[in-house]
């Protein structure tokens, strides 16, 4: 059997996870294609039946786990990166729901606020992705029930609208010039026929004075769409400017070259988040303002 080795958050290393090494932990396996959020009992697709159960494998997932002693925990913290941090959201308040009343249980979202955004060419590139992806999954019954009341379910698929339901606490890791959104959200490869983004998509250091104003504004969008989640007392927030996607599976959670804002790691604000020893709402400046970034660079893979 394959081992997986765990890091950042998962380590069992106090010097790489001060806060969560000694914690029972388990990896949920992505399976689904729909953030564990399907329900369709089956589609004919080219001849074959597919099944999108995503939310029957997330309750049976969660099924074993609360046999397995989770039933019995006094602390928990569900947390995801990129498609995980988004079904982490979807399933926040159920998580809570499953676990001991006097259980401190809390969530961490990590690269996956996603934006609903128009292209560099004026397309809702995002919103037909996730519509395809709601209906095909019929994911629907797993989204927030207001939301899809007054609006578009594939709309209620995009964080900004997910957050303004969750009642648990909820922290936010977010890169604010993610390089998945700006290569698949801001430029996927079809608007950039010209291939006038390419350098710039794979080395943030390649962008244009133009492509970085337009990166800005990328980046603005993201600040406003947190502004009624900053609000709130419970909720915390690391928002670095680095072109980068997950930072907490790997060294950039916690380590002397991590990521730092206010001279404190991605981990130090989760832990002071979590066990409530300050509020933590961090918000970086800019890009390049902080040298302490890890910024990808695709341009030689």
């Amino acid at each position: 059997m394959e081992q997986v080795q765990f890091s950042g958050i998962l380590s069992h290393d106090p010097a790489e996870n001060p806060d969560f090494f000694n914690w029972n932990k388990v990896k949920i396996r992505y399976c689904d294609g729909s953030s564990f959020a399907g329900h369709s009992e089956n589609e004919f697709h080219n001849g074959t039946y597919l099944f999108f159960r995503g939310q029957l494998i997330w309750k049976a997932v969660m099924d074993e786990l609360l046999a397995k002693g989770m039933s019995n925990a006094g602390q928990a913290l569900l947390s995801g990166c990129s498609a995980g941090g988004l079904a982490t959201m979807i399933h926040c308040d159920d998580f809570r729901a499953k676990l001991p009343k006097t259980a401190t249980v809390k969530c961490l979202a990590d690269a996956s606020f996603f934006l609903d955004e128009k292209d560099v060419n004026g397309r809702h590139t995002m919103q037909l992705f996730y519509k395809n992806v709601v209906n095909l999954h019929g994911a629907a019954k797993s989204l927030p029930r207001d939301c899809v009341a007054k609006m578009s379910p594939s709309l209620c698929f995009f964080p900004q609208q997910i957050v303004e339901s969750i009642k648990t606490p909820l922290f936010l890791v977010n890169p604010a010039y993610d390089f998945w959104q700006i290569q698949h959200v801001l430029v996927p490869a079809a608007s950039d026929l010209p291939d006038e983004w390419r350098r710039c998509r794979l080395n943030i250091q390649n962008c244009s004075s133009h492509q970085m104003d337009i990166l800005q504004g990328f980046r603005n969008s993201l600040l406003n769409a947190l502004g009624e989640f900053k609000k709130k007392k419970e909720r915390g927030m690391f928002i670095n400017s680095c072109f980068i996607h997950c930072q907490t599976w790997m060294a950039t959670w916690h380590g002397p070259n991590s990521p730092k804002l206010n001279n404190k790691t991605i981990a130090e604000n989760a832990g002071d988040w979590y066990f409530n020893r300050e509020q933590t709402k961090q918000i970086d400046c800019p890009f390049p303002c902080n040298p302490s970034c890890l910024n990808m660079d695709f341009t030689q893979a």
